[in-house]
């Protein structure tokens, strides 16, 4: 199956490992010197309506995709599990610093 490139931003990734919808495509690392892709990025959700930035962003590595449909992109990754916790204390640290 080929894919052009520009059309894969159009589609969203799913986790099929949890089922979660991580987004759509922003950025898709290649390897030029064999002509392969090694991982797509998906850009995390943002945080508070957008005011303190984006969450970290979600790097799928190409061997995870497991299928490429006509309006998804199936993968299985999991997703990195964060606390609240830890969020609010990175918040407090550069909010003091």
């Amino acid at each position: 199956m080929t894919t052009k490139l520009n059309l894969l931003k159009y589609k969203e990734v799913i986790s099929i490992s949890g089922g979660m919808r991580l987004g759509y495509i922003d950025d898709i690392e290649l390897d030029i010197t064999v002509g392969r892709i090694i991982s797509v990025t998906v850009p995390g959700r943002p945080r508070f309506l957008g005011i303190f930035g984006k969450c970290e962003e979600y790097t799928v590595p190409w061997e995870k995709i497991v299928k490429i449909g006509d309006d998804i992109i199936l993968a299985d990754y999991d997703i990195p599990i964060r606390t609240v916790f830890s969020d609010k204390e990175k918040f407090w640290s550069k909010l003091f610093k």
